[in-house]
């Protein structure tokens, strides 16, 4: 089998590249880079050296190397040598602007190379990865929420960043700005910025203190709207399904019809007025 290497940087997020490997023959040297690297192998295992000792990863660890951090990495004879890696490669500066957000403060980078035991955080960061790169056009809500979720949750789990403590959710009035903001731009890309903005906040405290009002990730509850909207939508006009998807927000019919399926148990077209 020969080794497959891909690279994609993350559009609308400057300093993320992503990469996707499957290695049988190939060995890195020992190296370093010049920004951070969080790594993940889905099949097989790889051994690395590193801070003179040995680790393994495999499915179901995360492992973070910090900038100058020298190692090396191969597959492992004993769990049949090949193996599949995927990474998350940020520049100090994307670094920088996670660690202020979700800490609240000036960043103070103090990372060394860690290897994380967590195969719920693991598999969050493996989905999110398969999500940018499979190439289908993101809702940049989802993609921030989640990215800033997980980074939140790598630092708690590695205690190399402490986490602000928010305590509370959104006051009503701000609940119901977020509210008209998103059905003033319901047809627009709406991004976490763009809501944290109506209530005064980081996009970190917008993001805990959402969840702990509605119950829902901001996200979750912005497709619901959309689906909601798309319904009355579909019920009262003659417009066509494509028409009513762009409306409501949605990049492409496809995606509106998973959506409403998922959310209804029918497509569009049950809802539709009939001619």
């Amino acid at each position: 089998m020969t080794d497959d290497v891909r690279y994609l940087p993350v559009p609308g997020t400057p300093g993320l590249v992503l990469g996707q490997a499957h290695f049988s023959h190939f060995e890195f040297d020992r190296h370093y880079h010049v920004d951070y690297h969080i790594g993940l192998v889905t099949h097989g295992v790889q051994r690395q050296h590193v801070r003179g000792g040995s680790l393994l990863l495999g499915p179901g660890c995360v492992a973070l190397m910090p900038p100058g951090e020298i190692h090396d990495g191969a597959g492992v004879s004993d769990y049949g040598g090949t193996y599949t890696l995927k990474t998350f490669r940020l520049s100090s500066e994307l670094m920088r602007g996670f660690i202020e957000e979700v800490s609240g403060g000036a960043p103070h980078e103090r990372f060394f190379g860690t290897l994380v035991q967590d195969a719920r955080l693991a598999g969050r960061f493996t989905l999110l990865h398969s999500a940018w790169m499979s190439g289908a056009p993101g809702e940049p809500l989802a993609q921030e929420s989640q990215s800033l979720a997980l980074m939140g949750a790598l630092f708690a789990r590695t205690g190399a960043v402490l986490p602000q403590e928010i305590r509370g959710g959104l006051s009503v009035t701000h609940l119901r700005a977020v509210h008209d903001y998103c059905q003033a731009h319901l047809c627009e890309k709406i991004a976490l910025d763009d809501l944290a903005r109506q209530c005064g906040l980081s996009r970190f405290q917008f993001l805990r203190r959402f969840a702990h009002s509605v119950g829902l990730t901001p996200h979750a509850w912005l497709v619901r709207l959309r689906l909601e909207r798309a319904c009355a939508a579909l019920a009262t006009s003659r417009a066509t399904v494509a028409q009513v998807a762009a409306d409501v927000g949605f990049y492409d019919q496809s995606h509106f019809n998973r959506a409403f399926r998922m959310a209804y148990g029918v497509p569009p077209s049950a809802y539709q007025l009939a001619a």
